[in-house]
C-alpha cells in the first residue's frame, strides 16, 4: 500500500515563496505524526515534489538533501519515515518529463519501488499540478486545503477534475484512510 505526497503545502508550511534552507523548512501541525501513523499501519510513503528552486539557482541539491534530512530526523522519533523521495530540479522552461503535472516523478516512484501499476495509490497534493499528475499516472487524486489547497479547491469549482477527494489537511486524510481500511 503506497501513499505519494507532495511536499510543500502538504507536509510543510508553504506560502508560495521558495523554501531555500533547512531552517525555513517547517512542518505543518500534525503532518509528521500523520506520516508516522501511515508507517505504523504498514503503508509505504513516497514524496513527489517539484523543486525548481534548484534550476532557478535559489538553492542546490545539497541544501535540498539537508531539508529532507531534517524531515527524516523529525520523523524518526515518531516512528515514521519516507521510503522514497523523487524530485524535479528543473526550471519550468526546460519542459522536462518529470515536472508535475507530467507523470515522470510518479513513474520514477513506481519503477524504483518495483510496482507494475499505481492503481489504488493515493497521491496527495495542494495544487492542480499534483492532481493532474495523479490522474495521468492512474492514482487517486487527493487535495488538502493546506498550502495552496484552498485556492486550488476554489478553482476546481470552475474547472473540475474527476474523482478528487478533498481533506482539510494530511492528518484528516490519514484519519479517514485508516478508519476505512480497518
Amino acid at each position: 500500500m503506497l501513499v505519494i505526497l507532495d511536499r510543500d503545502g502538504v507536509i510543510n508550511h508553504y506560502d508560495g515563496s521558495y523554501i531555500c534552507s533547512p531552517t525555513a523548512w517547517l512542518p505543518l501541525p500534525g503532518s509528521l505524526e500523520a506520516i508516522a501513523r501511515l508507517c505504523h499501519a504498514g503503508y509505504t510513503v513516497a514524496i513527489a515534489t517539484n523543486q525548481s528552486g534548484i534550476g532557478r539557482g535559489y538553492y542546490d541539491v545539497d541544501t535540498l538533501e539537508a531539508m529532507h534530512s531534517k524531515m527524516a530526523d523529525l520523523l524518526k522519533p515518531l516512528g515514521g519515515r519516507i521510503d522514497l523521495i523523487a524530485y524535479c530540479p528543473h526550471h519550468p522552461n526546460q519542459h522536462c518529463h518529470c515536472r508535475k503535472p507530467a507523470t515522470g516523478l510518479l513513474e520514477q516512484i513506481r519503477q524504483r519501488l518495483g510496482l507494475s501499476t499505481l492503481a489504488g495509490t493515493l497521491m496527495v497534493g495542494d495544487s492542480r499540478k499534483d492532481l493532474e499528475a495523479a490522474l495521468g499516472a492512474g492514482c487517486q487524486p487527493c487535495l488538502v486545503r493546506t498550502g495552496n489547497g484552498r485556492e486550488t479547491e476554489h478553482h476546481l469549482r470552475e474547472r473540475p477534475l474527476a474523482g478528487v477527494q478533498v481533506y482539510d489537511n494530511l492528518a484528516t486524510l490519514v484519519d479517514t484512510l485508516l478508519a476505512t481500511s480497518r
